[in-house]
This record gives structure tokens, C-alpha cells and sequence, in this order.
């Protein structure tokens, strides 16, 4: 069990240290990402013609590969280990004030924010599939390369990994592409600082949300916030990339918090679970795999007939409409050309938005993976949303999302460090346990994988190590700890404190309440 002893209450000065040691390993770490945005193109910052005078800033010093790569691993390794410092001295009795917390976050937010994109080529080809939308095209049916040959100039500037490629991501998520390359018009690098700029507010809206969730318990506000709200890989991973995962966790912790309730009365408000479904629809409408968290409120609600129905009606009041909004002009622009309207075409079209550009995944695996990754996804679904303790009184949905999150984001085998905020942001309003060491060196790893945008450097021996550390080192830090989860799993053994341990609560009988 991690437990706070008497003799660590005794040691001020440990505690003090791990609070400056947190400060500082996070400061440098930040300084580090903003200072290598601001260099401009390198193999971590794509190359883009600037904007007349407006966002996204930077200069163009032409850093070497090798210090580009190598500083942002070491400062992935800073932000680590300040995050994993701060929870260490908020576990051992630390009450730093929250105010400064909430300060650094929103000013990197809009450092980040202002920048050019970072660590990724995913937010030129958001802005590339706006602009199918904007020249009335779909992003379900065209690739870029497609939209070359149809003399879209932006297209020209695609990502080699994703010229052939058509969207993963579901109708909102493309709304949000769409509007973000109407107001940027022709210039690649306007169009993803407006992307950027939808991504921070709701990077801002979960700060906010955690803050408030949490407010009634100190130590569980300052670890929310060393989760999530400063921790360097993430502010990396989502305001710095743009990605679009950021906008669908704050949708899906939206629809999370609002099933709630105060004991003695348990009965679900069904105007609550509608609003409920409609988020988290929301957050699956952006991207397929936070449909799990509607699936954890169903099950959280799963005694009350009416709370499912009402769940369950307002997910699919927003799910159902935005993808045949989405589905229609696909669906013209195929008629438009004399296809012939067939059964892939519609794949294409309907299903593809769901995540997936094969039959499992939004890459080609070989079949006998794929399989034992769906068997082991469900396997450890099933233990985790039984043994997983319900250690979040009053928010019923909190602990089957993040169960079913978990067995997702561990086991299946395509996954980036920018899908683990489906996890941290559940995480940040579960008690400490040893899932927080878990996540955070799992997400460490995977960050330093993909801290470039550049696929290969231009550099032999920095490619050696680069694909030394992608495809044996991260790989068995992610086996090792996808077999940890497991064991905890089997043996309950999550080091919950005593205080924080909830395993003997059942879930509500919960009656519907109009």
C-alpha cells in the first residue's frame, strides 16, 4: 500500500525538496519545448511558409537533428520526472497554492498556442482535410493526393505519410477542420494555428473542469493538476501538436462529470444523463475510441431502465445526425463523378469515420495481432471494470471509463503518446495509485518515440538510435507495463491509501428521477 508514514512527516525537508525538484524539472522542460518551437523548421517543427503578420510565430535558426532530437528527450525525461516528483510530495503532505499551478499552465497553453505545430505532421493534414470541406469535397472519400491532381494547391504541402491516406477521424472532428480552414483561407501555417487554437481552449477547459471537480480536496486538486494541467508531455503532445484527442477529452470528461450524484439520494436527474450522452457523443463524434466512455456510463447507470435509455438517447441525438451530415456530401461528391455507389463506398464514407482504415485498424497489422489484440483488450476490460476500485464516490462513470480506457489504450497495438490523454484525463479525478506511475512512464517513452515530425533524420547514426529506441525500448517499457496492469488486476493490488481505497463500495441502486 503507498501510504504517507509518520517518519515521512517528520522529513520536511524530503518533501520540500521534491517540491522544488517538481518546480524546476518542469520549468526547464517547458522552457526547453517552447525554446525548440520557436527555432522553427527542424526534424521536430514541420516547414511552412509564413503567415502576413498573424500566428503561428517562429524564427528559423536551422537546428542539427541530433540537438533537436536529443534536448527533447532529455526534456521529456525533465517533465517525468518533475511530474513524478510533484505527486511524490503531494502524496507525502506538500500544499503548494494552486494559483501558480493554474498561472504557468495558461500561459504555456498560449505559448504553445501561438507557435508553429511541434512533434507532428498530424496538424497539416487536419488542415489539408478542412480544405477538402472548404472546396466542397470530403476528406472520407479524397486523399491528398487525389486532391493534387483536382489542383488544390494546399494539398500540395501533404505529409508524405499521409498523401494516400483518407480521414480516421469522426464529423466533428472534420467540422473543426472545416472552420479552422475557412477563417486561415490559403495559408497551411494560419489554418493550423486556428486548429491549435480550438485544441487549447479545450485543453483550458479540462484545467478548468479538474480544478473545479476537485476543489472540495486539495491533495486530489494539485495532483490533478501535475497530471494534466502542467505536465510537459501533455501541454507537447496536444497544444504544441494540435492534436485532436485534446478536443475530444474535454467533451468526454464533460459527459463524465455530469453523472453524479449526493448521498443519501443516488437517483440519476435524467436531464443530466441526456446531457451526458450528448457530450460524450460528442468526444466519439471527434474520435471512435472515446465511445468507451459512453459504454462506462451506461454501465454506471446500468441499474436505472430510464438513465440507460436517456444516455443512450442523447449519444445518439449527436452520433447519429453529425455522420449523416458528414456522410451526405461524400455520398454527392460520388455521384457527382459517375461511381458507382457500392458497398465499399460506403464503407468509405459511413464507417471509415469511426477510426478505421481496415477492418480493425487505422493501420495495416498482421491478422493473428490484430486478433490477440482484440481478445486481450476485451480480457482485460472485462478484469479491470470488476477489479478496478470504485475509489470516486459520487461520480459512478469515473471508474469503468477508465477501466475501459485502460484495456484500449494498453493493449491495442496502433497507438501514439497522444492517445493516452483518454486515460490521464479520467486519471486526474481517481485517487493516487500506482496507475499514476503506469501512465506517466508509459507516456514518457511514447513521448520520446514521437518527438519528431521528420520521419527518418538526415543523419545515419541519429536514425539508428532513433529507431533503437522506437522499436526496442518503448516497445518493452509498454509490454512491461501492460503486464503490471494485468498483475494489479489479478492480485487487487493498486497501492490505493487507506484513506482513498473504495474497493468495498458498490455501485447505487439508482431509480430514474425526472
Amino acid at each position: 500500500m503507498n501510504t504517507v508514514s509518520d517518519r515521512d512527516l517528520r522529513a520536511p525537508g524530503v518533501t520540500r525538496g521534491l517540491v522544488w525538484t517538481a518546480a524546476a524539472c518542469i520549468t526547464v522542460s517547458l522552457l526547453v519545448m517552447i525554446g525548440i518551437a520557436v527555432a522553427g523548421p527542424s526534424i521536430s517543427v514541420p516547414e511552412m511558409a509564413h503567415t502576413s503578420g498573424g500566428p503561428p510565430w517562429w524564427a528559423s535558426l536551422g537546428l542539427p537533428d541530433d540537438f533537436v532530437l536529443f534536448t527533447l528527450w532529455a526534456a521529456a525525461i525533465l517533465a517525468a520526472v518533475g511530474v513524478g516528483a510533484g505527486l511524490l510530495a503531494v502524496a507525502r503532505g506538500a500544499r503548494p497554492p494552486v494559483k501558480p499551478l493554474l498561472a504557468a499552465s495558461f500561459i504555456a497553453i498560449a505559448v504553445f498556442t501561438v507557435l508553429a505545430p511541434a512533434g507532428t505532421t498530424d496538424t497539416q493534414s487536419y488542415a489539408i482535410d478542412g480544405n477538402m470541406v472548404v472546396l466542397g469535397h470530403s476528406p472520407y472519400v479524397d486523399t491528398p493526393l487525389q486532391m493534387v491532381a483536382l489542383g488544390d494547391k494546399l494539398a500540395i504541402n501533404s505529409p508524405g505519410t499521409w498523401a494516400h491516406s483518407l480521414s480516421d477521424y469522426g464529423p466533428v472532428a472534420t467540422a473543426e477542420e472545416w472552420v479552422s480552414a475557412e477563417l486561415g483561407g490559403a495559408s497551411m501555417a494560419a489554418i493550423t494555428f486556428w486548429l491549435k487554437l480550438w485544441v487549447a481552449i479545450a485543453f483550458g477547459a479540462v484545467v478548468l473542469m479538474l480544478d473545479r471537480l476537485c476543489r472540495g480536496d486539495p491533495a486530489m486538486r494539485l495532483r490533478a493538476h501535475l497530471l494534466w494541467s502542467v505536465n510537459p508531455l501533455l501541454l507537447w503532445e496536444i497544444v504544441a501538436s494540435g492534436h485532436i484527442d485534446g478536443l475530444a477529452a474535454a467533451f468526454g470528461l464533460a459527459g463524465v462529470a455530469l453523472l453524479w450524484f449526493r448521498p443519501p439520494d443516488i437517483s440519476p436527474v435524467l436531464w443530466r444523463c441526456l446531457a451526458a450522452g450528448a457530450l460524450l457523443g460528442a468526444a466519439a463524434a471527434v474520435k471512435s475510441p472515446f465511445a468507451l466512455f459512453a459504454v462506462g456510463a451506461l454501465w454506471a447507470v446500468r441499474r436505472s431502465p430510464a438513465a440507460i435509455g436517456t444516455v443512450i438517447a442523447g449519444w445518439v441525438a449527436v452520433v447519429v445526425p453529425s455522420y449523416v451530415i458528414a456522410g451526405a456530401p461524400a455520398v454527392r461528391v460520388l455521384f457527382q463523378r459517375g461511381n458507382q455507389v457500392t458497398w465499399d463506398n460506403l464503407y468509405q464514407v459511413f464507417y471509415r469515420p469511426f477510426g478505421a482504415a481496415g477492418p480493425f485498424g487505422v493501420t495495416w497489422t498482421p491478422t493473428h495481432l490484430t486478433t490477440i489484440a482484440i481478445a486481450c483488450c476485451v480480457i482485460v476490460a472485462l478484469l479491470a471494470l470488476f477489479r478496478l476500485p470504485d475509489a470516486v464516490p459520487g461520480r459512478p462513470a469515473v471508474t469503468p471509463a477508465l477501466a475501459l480506457s485502460l484495456a484500449w489504450i494498453f493493449f491495442w497495438p496502433f497507438q501514439r503518446p497522444w492517445y493516452d490523454v483518454m486515460v490521464i484525463v479520467l486519471l486526474a479525478l481517481y485517487p493516487r495509485s500506482r496507475l499514476d506511475w503506469l501512465v506517466l512512464v508509459r507516456l514518457c517513452f511514447g513521448a520520446i518515440t514521437y518527438m519528431e515530425s521528420a520521419i527518418v533524420p538526415h543523419s545515419e547514426w541519429v536514425e539508428q538510435v532513433q529507431l533503437f529506441q522506437g522499436e526496442w525500448i518503448t516497445p518493452t517499457v509498454r509490454l512491461l507495463t501492460a503486464a503490471a496492469l494485468v498483475w494489479m488486476c489479478l492480485t487487487g493490488r493498486w497501492g490505493l491509501a487507506p484513506t482513498e481505497a473504495r474497493a468495498d463500495v458498490r455501485p447505487p441502486v439508482l431509480q430514474p428521477q425526472t
